[in-house]
Protein backbone atom coordinates (compact mmCIF):
# COMPACT_ATOMS: atom_id res chain seq x y z
CA UNK A 1 0.00 0.00 0.00
CA UNK A 2 1.61 3.29 -0.77
CA UNK A 3 1.63 5.67 1.70
CA UNK A 4 0.53 9.57 0.49
CA UNK A 5 3.45 11.93 0.51
CA UNK A 6 2.24 14.11 3.04
CA UNK A 7 1.52 12.00 5.42
CA UNK A 8 4.96 10.32 4.46
CA UNK A 9 6.35 13.26 5.40
CA UNK A 10 4.80 13.69 8.43
CA UNK A 11 5.75 10.56 10.10
CA UNK A 12 9.50 10.12 8.96
CA UNK A 13 9.57 13.82 10.21
CA UNK A 14 9.64 12.35 13.53
CA UNK A 15 12.10 9.88 12.94
CA UNK A 16 15.92 10.34 14.25
CA UNK A 17 18.23 11.53 11.43
CA UNK A 18 19.88 8.14 11.01
CA UNK A 19 16.55 6.19 10.77
CA UNK A 20 15.97 8.84 7.94
CA UNK A 21 19.39 7.91 6.00
CA UNK A 22 18.29 4.36 5.85
CA UNK A 23 14.83 4.99 4.25
CA UNK A 24 16.58 6.95 1.95
CA UNK A 25 17.89 4.03 0.06
CA UNK A 26 14.87 1.84 -0.30
CA UNK A 27 12.46 4.59 -1.35
CA UNK A 28 13.03 7.09 -3.89
CA UNK A 29 9.98 9.32 -3.23
CA UNK A 30 10.98 9.75 0.32
CA UNK A 31 14.59 10.34 -0.84
CA UNK A 32 13.99 13.59 -2.90
CA UNK A 33 11.70 15.33 -0.01
CA UNK A 34 14.18 14.61 3.03
CA UNK A 35 16.12 16.76 1.55
CA UNK A 36 14.07 19.31 0.71
CA UNK A 37 14.92 22.52 3.54
CA UNK A 38 10.93 22.41 4.83
CA UNK A 39 11.35 18.49 5.70
CA UNK A 40 14.51 19.09 7.77
CA UNK A 41 13.40 22.46 9.46
CA UNK A 42 9.95 20.75 10.40
CA UNK A 43 12.55 17.26 11.27
CA UNK A 44 14.41 19.30 14.04
CA UNK A 45 11.35 21.45 14.90
CA UNK A 46 9.79 17.95 15.85
CA UNK A 47 12.91 16.45 17.88
CA UNK A 48 13.72 19.69 19.88
CA UNK A 49 14.30 18.76 23.42
CA UNK A 50 13.95 15.10 22.63
CA UNK A 51 16.42 13.09 25.01
CA UNK A 52 19.68 12.48 23.60
CA UNK A 53 20.15 8.80 21.64
CA UNK A 54 23.74 8.72 21.73
CA UNK A 55 27.25 9.34 23.35
CA UNK A 56 30.57 10.69 22.27
CA UNK A 57 33.26 9.49 24.20
CA UNK A 58 37.05 10.69 23.88
CA UNK A 59 39.97 11.12 25.61
CA UNK A 60 40.99 13.86 27.67
CA UNK A 61 42.76 16.46 25.31
CA UNK A 62 45.83 16.45 27.52
CA UNK A 63 46.68 12.74 26.69
CA UNK A 64 45.69 13.72 22.64
CA UNK A 65 47.85 16.10 22.37
CA UNK A 66 50.72 13.11 22.56
CA UNK A 67 48.69 10.07 21.95
CA UNK A 68 46.07 10.39 19.60
CA UNK A 69 43.19 8.09 19.59
CA UNK A 70 39.59 7.98 17.74
CA UNK A 71 36.58 9.68 18.80
CA UNK A 72 34.23 6.86 19.38
CA UNK A 73 30.55 7.49 19.14
CA UNK A 74 28.04 4.62 20.81
CA UNK A 75 23.98 4.71 21.12
CA UNK A 76 22.36 4.48 24.29
CA UNK A 77 20.09 2.01 25.33
CA UNK A 78 16.89 1.38 23.46
CA UNK A 79 18.16 3.29 21.00
CA UNK A 80 20.96 1.30 19.36
CA UNK A 81 19.06 0.39 15.63
CA UNK A 82 17.83 3.72 15.40
CA UNK A 83 20.75 6.18 16.47
CA UNK A 84 23.59 7.05 15.03
CA UNK A 85 26.29 8.63 12.66
CA UNK A 86 28.28 8.27 10.09
CA UNK A 87 31.49 6.45 10.46
CA UNK A 88 34.01 8.51 8.11
CA UNK A 89 32.75 12.05 9.88
CA UNK A 90 34.29 10.58 12.82
CA UNK A 91 37.25 9.47 11.46
CA UNK A 92 37.55 12.72 9.70
CA UNK A 93 37.09 14.31 13.19
CA UNK A 94 39.42 12.18 15.01
CA UNK A 95 42.58 12.65 12.01
CA UNK A 96 42.15 16.29 12.67
CA UNK A 97 42.43 16.24 16.13
CA UNK A 98 39.44 17.23 16.96
CA UNK A 99 37.75 17.99 20.21
CA UNK A 100 34.64 17.69 20.94
CA UNK A 101 33.13 20.24 23.84
CA UNK A 102 29.92 20.44 23.79
CA UNK A 103 26.58 19.31 22.25
CA UNK A 104 23.01 20.56 22.00
CA UNK A 105 19.81 19.15 20.04
CA UNK A 106 21.59 17.86 16.64
CA UNK A 107 24.75 20.68 16.82
CA UNK A 108 27.89 19.73 18.00
CA UNK A 109 30.48 22.10 19.08
CA UNK A 110 34.47 21.51 18.33
CA UNK A 111 37.64 22.76 18.39
CA UNK A 112 41.10 21.49 17.54
CA UNK A 113 43.41 20.86 20.02
CA UNK A 114 46.89 21.79 18.84
CA UNK A 115 45.43 24.89 17.29
CA UNK A 116 42.37 26.30 19.83
CA UNK A 117 41.37 29.48 17.02
CA UNK A 118 39.85 26.60 14.80
CA UNK A 119 36.35 26.50 16.68
CA UNK A 120 33.26 25.18 14.65
CA UNK A 121 29.91 24.24 15.21
CA UNK A 122 28.83 20.70 12.56
CA UNK A 123 25.98 18.31 12.51
CA UNK A 124 27.55 15.09 11.78
CA UNK A 125 24.24 13.76 9.93
CA UNK A 126 24.44 16.11 7.02
CA UNK A 127 28.17 16.41 7.17
CA UNK A 128 28.05 20.15 7.43
CA UNK A 129 30.43 22.95 9.54
CA UNK A 130 30.47 26.54 10.19
CA UNK A 131 33.80 28.02 11.39
CA UNK A 132 33.21 30.38 14.00
CA UNK A 133 35.28 33.56 13.65
CA UNK A 134 37.25 34.72 16.83
CA UNK A 135 37.33 38.65 17.45
CA UNK A 136 40.52 39.80 17.43
CA UNK A 137 41.19 41.43 20.26
CA UNK A 138 41.65 37.53 21.35
CA UNK A 139 43.84 36.68 18.98
CA UNK A 140 46.31 39.31 20.15
CA UNK A 141 45.97 39.11 23.35
CA UNK A 142 46.10 35.25 23.37
CA UNK A 143 43.53 34.97 25.82
CA UNK A 144 41.46 32.18 23.62
CA UNK A 145 44.29 29.45 24.70
CA UNK A 146 42.22 29.41 28.31
CA UNK A 147 38.76 30.33 27.22
CA UNK A 148 36.07 27.85 28.58
CA UNK A 149 33.25 27.28 25.68
CA UNK A 150 30.10 26.29 25.89
CA UNK A 151 27.09 25.58 23.59
CA UNK A 152 23.09 26.06 24.17
CA UNK A 153 20.84 25.77 21.28
CA UNK A 154 17.09 27.38 21.42
CA UNK A 155 14.28 26.05 18.57
CA UNK A 156 16.13 28.44 15.56
CA UNK A 157 19.58 29.46 16.42
CA UNK A 158 22.17 28.63 18.86
CA UNK A 159 24.98 30.61 21.27
CA UNK A 160 28.53 29.90 21.89
CA UNK A 161 29.34 31.04 25.03
CA UNK A 162 32.87 31.70 25.88
CA UNK A 163 34.31 33.04 29.63
CA UNK A 164 37.75 34.40 29.90
CA UNK A 165 39.15 34.77 32.82
CA UNK A 166 40.95 38.61 33.92
CA UNK A 167 44.43 37.40 35.12
CA UNK A 168 44.67 41.13 35.79
CA UNK A 169 42.46 41.00 38.55
CA UNK A 170 43.18 40.39 42.37
CA UNK A 171 39.86 37.72 42.54
CA UNK A 172 39.03 35.69 39.99
CA UNK A 173 36.50 37.11 37.76
CA UNK A 174 35.73 36.51 33.76
CA UNK A 175 34.65 38.03 31.36
CA UNK A 176 31.27 36.46 29.03
CA UNK A 177 31.10 36.75 25.33
CA UNK A 178 28.36 35.21 23.55
CA UNK A 179 28.52 34.56 19.94
CA UNK A 180 25.32 34.43 18.07
CA UNK A 181 24.83 32.01 15.14
CA UNK A 182 21.85 33.61 13.45
CA UNK A 183 22.94 36.70 13.66
CA UNK A 184 26.92 35.58 13.17
CA UNK A 185 27.60 38.24 15.90
CA UNK A 186 29.55 38.65 18.89
CA UNK A 187 28.19 40.14 22.29
CA UNK A 188 29.76 40.57 25.27
CA UNK A 189 27.91 40.80 28.99
CA UNK A 190 28.29 43.79 30.65
CA UNK A 191 28.68 41.59 34.25
CA UNK A 192 31.43 39.59 34.92
CA UNK A 193 31.11 36.03 35.84
CA UNK A 194 31.99 35.88 39.26
CA UNK A 195 33.52 32.34 40.56
CA UNK A 196 33.83 33.14 44.25
CA UNK A 197 37.82 31.71 45.56
CA UNK A 198 37.55 28.38 44.38
CA UNK A 199 38.50 26.94 40.73
CA UNK A 200 35.29 26.39 38.50
CA UNK A 201 35.12 22.91 36.63
CA UNK A 202 33.90 24.27 33.54
CA UNK A 203 33.43 21.16 31.93
CA UNK A 204 30.20 20.46 33.53
CA UNK A 205 27.83 23.85 32.99
CA UNK A 206 24.10 23.12 33.75
CA UNK A 207 22.45 25.65 31.59
CA UNK A 208 18.40 26.13 34.16
CA UNK A 209 16.55 28.78 35.35
CA UNK A 210 18.05 30.98 32.38
CA UNK A 211 21.81 30.33 34.13
CA UNK A 212 24.57 29.14 33.72
CA UNK A 213 25.71 26.77 36.62
CA UNK A 214 29.38 25.78 37.48
CA UNK A 215 30.19 23.63 40.81
CA UNK A 216 33.66 24.22 42.06
CA UNK A 217 36.49 22.00 43.42
CA UNK A 218 37.19 20.65 46.82
CA UNK A 219 40.58 20.88 47.31
CA UNK A 220 41.22 21.84 50.80
CA UNK A 221 43.17 25.26 50.57
CA UNK A 222 41.13 27.53 52.98
CA UNK A 223 40.70 28.24 56.55
CA UNK A 224 37.18 27.09 58.13
CA UNK A 225 36.09 30.70 58.67
CA UNK A 226 36.19 31.36 54.82
CA UNK A 227 32.94 31.60 53.20
CA UNK A 228 35.06 29.08 50.32
CA UNK A 229 36.32 26.58 52.90
CA UNK A 230 33.48 23.97 51.53
CA UNK A 231 32.58 23.48 47.73
CA UNK A 232 29.28 25.28 45.99
CA UNK A 233 27.87 25.62 43.08
CA UNK A 234 27.41 29.16 41.68
CA UNK A 235 25.10 30.44 38.86
CA UNK A 236 25.51 33.15 36.58
CA UNK A 237 22.89 34.92 35.23
CA UNK A 238 22.40 35.12 31.51
CA UNK A 239 19.97 38.24 31.31
CA UNK A 240 21.15 40.27 33.91
CA UNK A 241 24.82 38.93 34.58
CA UNK A 242 24.34 38.05 38.24
CA UNK A 243 26.53 35.68 39.97
CA UNK A 244 24.89 33.47 42.83
CA UNK A 245 26.13 30.91 45.19
CA UNK A 246 24.35 28.03 46.16
CA UNK A 247 25.36 25.68 48.96
CA UNK A 248 25.05 21.84 48.77
CA UNK A 249 23.86 18.99 51.07
CA UNK A 250 25.16 18.41 53.88
CA UNK A 251 26.13 15.12 53.52
CA UNK A 252 27.73 16.07 50.18
CA UNK A 253 30.25 17.67 51.55
CA UNK A 254 31.12 15.76 54.84
CA UNK A 255 35.12 15.06 54.20
CA UNK A 256 34.52 16.91 51.24
CA UNK A 257 38.39 17.90 51.43
CA UNK A 258 39.64 14.16 50.96
CA UNK A 259 41.51 13.21 47.27
CA UNK A 260 39.01 10.09 46.74
CA UNK A 261 36.21 12.80 46.90
CA UNK A 262 34.36 13.37 43.02
CA UNK A 263 31.79 15.61 42.55
CA UNK A 264 30.00 17.02 39.33
CA UNK A 265 26.57 18.46 38.07
CA UNK A 266 23.85 18.22 35.99
CA UNK A 267 20.30 18.87 34.13
CA UNK A 268 17.63 16.54 36.19
CA UNK A 269 14.38 15.84 34.45
CA UNK A 270 13.64 17.84 31.61
CA UNK A 271 15.01 21.51 32.24
CA UNK A 272 12.46 22.98 30.09
CA UNK A 273 9.49 22.06 31.93
CA UNK A 274 8.72 22.18 35.53
CA UNK A 275 10.07 18.55 36.32
CA UNK A 276 13.46 19.99 35.31
CA UNK A 277 16.33 20.72 37.90
CA UNK A 278 19.75 20.03 38.82
CA UNK A 279 21.43 16.63 40.44
CA UNK A 280 24.68 16.65 42.08
CA UNK A 281 26.47 13.58 41.93
CA UNK A 282 28.76 12.40 44.73
CA UNK A 283 31.39 9.48 44.10
CA UNK A 284 33.67 8.68 46.95
CA UNK A 285 35.15 5.45 47.96
CA UNK A 286 33.00 3.85 44.78
CA UNK A 287 29.75 4.68 46.26
CA UNK A 288 27.40 6.89 44.00
CA UNK A 289 25.37 9.02 45.73
CA UNK A 290 22.83 11.73 43.66
CA UNK A 291 20.90 14.39 45.02
CA UNK A 292 18.61 17.03 43.53
CA UNK A 293 17.56 20.66 43.52
CA UNK A 294 13.99 20.07 44.77
CA UNK A 295 13.44 23.79 45.61
CA UNK A 296 15.56 26.37 43.42
CA UNK A 297 14.92 29.65 45.86
CA UNK A 298 15.18 28.17 49.04
CA UNK A 299 18.47 25.43 47.94
CA UNK A 300 16.80 22.01 49.47
CA UNK A 301 18.09 19.06 48.01
CA UNK A 302 16.57 15.89 48.40
CA UNK A 303 18.37 12.01 47.91
CA UNK A 304 17.53 10.23 45.54
CA UNK A 305 19.77 7.31 44.60
CA UNK A 306 22.66 5.55 46.93
CA UNK A 307 24.33 2.47 45.41
CA UNK A 308 28.25 1.01 46.03
CA UNK A 309 29.55 0.32 42.41
CA UNK A 310 30.07 -3.64 43.60
CA UNK A 311 26.53 -3.76 44.22
CA UNK A 312 25.56 -3.16 40.21
CA UNK A 313 26.38 -6.85 39.61
CA UNK A 314 29.25 -5.94 37.30
CA UNK A 315 31.88 -8.93 36.26
CA UNK A 316 34.80 -6.62 35.75
CA UNK A 317 37.53 -7.86 38.58
CA UNK A 318 38.50 -4.07 38.52
CA UNK A 319 36.15 -1.05 38.94
CA UNK A 320 37.54 1.51 39.41
CA UNK A 321 35.06 4.46 38.25
CA UNK A 322 37.29 6.98 36.27
CA UNK A 323 34.73 9.27 35.56
CA UNK A 324 30.64 10.22 34.97
CA UNK A 325 27.76 11.98 33.74
CA UNK A 326 24.31 12.55 34.08
CA UNK A 327 22.51 12.12 30.40
CA UNK A 328 18.52 13.03 29.81
CA UNK A 329 18.21 14.15 33.23
CA UNK A 330 17.73 10.45 34.62
CA UNK A 331 20.71 8.12 33.28
CA UNK A 332 24.15 8.06 35.42
CA UNK A 333 26.71 6.71 33.02
CA UNK A 334 29.93 6.31 34.00
CA UNK A 335 32.85 4.57 32.86
CA UNK A 336 35.68 2.19 33.85
CA UNK A 337 38.87 1.66 32.81
CA UNK A 338 37.26 -1.06 30.05
CA UNK A 339 33.83 -0.45 29.68
CA UNK A 340 31.19 1.78 30.04
CA UNK A 341 27.61 1.19 31.74
CA UNK A 342 24.55 2.91 32.52
CA UNK A 343 22.01 3.13 35.63
CA UNK A 344 19.02 4.29 35.70
CA UNK A 345 18.11 6.96 37.68
CA UNK A 346 13.84 7.54 37.28
CA UNK A 347 11.23 5.22 38.04
CA UNK A 348 10.72 3.73 35.11
CA UNK A 349 14.36 2.36 35.30
CA UNK A 350 15.36 2.69 38.87
CA UNK A 351 18.74 1.15 39.13
CA UNK A 352 18.56 -0.92 35.47
CA UNK A 353 21.86 -1.24 34.86
CA UNK A 354 23.34 -2.05 31.46
CA UNK A 355 27.00 -2.09 29.58
CA UNK A 356 26.62 0.37 26.89
CA UNK A 357 30.48 -0.50 25.11
CA UNK A 358 33.92 -1.22 25.89
CA UNK A 359 36.12 1.93 25.03
CA UNK A 360 39.45 2.45 24.02
CA UNK A 361 39.72 6.62 25.74
CA UNK A 362 42.25 5.76 28.57
CA UNK A 363 42.20 6.57 31.97
CA UNK A 364 39.71 9.70 31.78
CA UNK A 365 37.01 9.48 29.16
CA UNK A 366 35.38 12.24 28.37
CA UNK A 367 31.32 11.81 27.90
CA UNK A 368 29.25 14.10 25.41
CA UNK A 369 25.86 13.13 24.94
CA UNK A 370 23.93 13.79 21.18
CA UNK A 371 20.89 13.51 19.24
CA UNK A 372 20.97 13.35 15.24
CA UNK A 373 18.97 15.75 13.93
CA UNK A 374 19.32 17.57 10.31
CA UNK A 375 19.63 20.88 12.14
CA UNK A 376 21.32 23.51 10.24
CA UNK A 377 24.47 25.14 10.75
CA UNK A 378 23.80 28.87 9.88
CA UNK A 379 23.99 29.96 6.51
CA UNK A 380 27.49 29.93 6.01
CA UNK A 381 27.51 26.06 6.63
CA UNK A 382 30.08 24.34 3.90
CA UNK A 383 30.39 20.78 3.93
CA UNK A 384 32.98 18.53 5.38
CA UNK A 385 35.76 17.42 2.95
CA UNK A 386 35.05 13.41 4.00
Amino acid sequence: MEVPQDIGFEIFSWLPAKSICKFKSTCNTFSKFSEETLFRKKQTQNLFGRDDTCLFIQSDEVSQRYIPKRIELYSLPKHQESSGAPNNVLSFLSKNTTSVIASSNGLVLCHNINDPLKVFICNPITKSWSFIPIPESLQINNNFANAKLMLHCSLDDYKVYFLFENTMEWNPTYTCSVYHGKEGVWKTMERCFLPGGRDMKFDMPVFYNGALHFISNSGEYYERPSPFYKPYIMSYNLENGISTMFRLPREAIRDCHRPCNNMGIFNWGKASNSNGSICLVKLRKSTFTVWYLRDYESCSWEKVFKMRVRAMGLKEKDLDVTSFTVVNGNLLVFATNERVYSCGLDDKRFMVIEEICQHNCGFNPHFISYLDTYRSCGINAKTMPC
